[in-house]
């Protein structure tokens, strides 16, 4: 395990270092779902329900290279909808490297929406590079998946009226997108947890006391005790922990 300072692994001229540390298991036979959050000292996941409040320069920076290294970007409706999300948005040179390693200059985003409660209109399909793709519940309805599909993006539908980490694995691997990161929200986190699905968590701990009602990271009906082993902890000199933790043993 690594336990160093932030600084010696991201400096302008190596940021490599920092990618290497991040890296996705190679020769995936099946997709790796990477989970991956913010939270406060004490718990929050949010200030005033958005993450952005808890935001630092190296989880920014982290945020980034996750994003670079990925397939896929998974996000549930919810999330999108309260954090304003657009397309992914990578520079000339992250769409450089991800080609020369075998990628899509830009990775998609998956929306997670069992009703298909998403607005077509929203900055999901007017300020992305690379359409979206839906995964919707079976019994979703048909007029607006329709809407959805007629504004460009690529919609799936799951195998039961909710959508589960199975559906989400299946389309990834339809689609050969098997470098999965998921951001969220808590509910996608939990259910990911309940289903036995979270190969890898990496959370960043903000520096900071935030109180009032903000939930936790996951939430789920039920709890499924999962032993992870951590693979490294960054600090930070502002104070930002950035941790990566793995399973301790392979799900698949």
């Amino acid at each position: 395990m690594h336990h160093l300072d932030f600084a010696t692994y991201f400096t302008p001229d190596q940021p490599q270092r920092l990618r290497e540390l991040y890296s996705y298991p190679e020769n995936l036979q099946h997709p790796w779902v990477r989970v991956n959050f913010v939270s406060s000292i004490d718990g929050a996941v949010s200030v005033s329900g958005l993450s952005g409040g808890l935001g630092t320069p190296a989880d920014k920076t982290v945020f980034d290279t996750l994003r670079e290294l990925c397939d896929v970007v998974v996000v549930g409706a919810g999330t999108a909808r309260a954090e304003n999300y657009g397309g992914a948005v990578m520079n000339d040179d992250a769409r450089a490297r991800r080609v020369a390693s075998g990628l899509a200059p830009v990775p998609p985003i998956l929306v997670v929406s069992s009703r298909a409660s998403i607005d077509p209109e929203s900055r999901l399909f007017c300020d992305a590079a690379v359409p979206p793709i839906l995964l919707v519940g079976s019994d979703a309805d048909a007029a607006a998946v329709s809407r959805l599909s007629d504004a460009g993006a690529d919609v799936h539908r799951s195998v039961g009226a909710a959508v589960r980490s199975v559906d989400i694995e299946n389309t990834a691997s339809t689609l050969n997108l098997p470098r999965i990161l998921c951001e969220g929200g808590p509910s996608l986190f939990g259910q990911l947890i309940t289903d036995n699905a979270v190969d890898e968590l990496c959370v960043t701990t903000s520096p900071q006391l935030v109180g009032g009602n903000a939930g936790r990271i996951s939430l789920s009906a039920q709890s499924l005790p999962t032993p992870m082993m951590p693979a490294h902890i960054l600090t930070d000199s502002d104070g930002t922990v950035l941790s990566r933790w793995v399973r301790q043993r392979p799900r698949h």
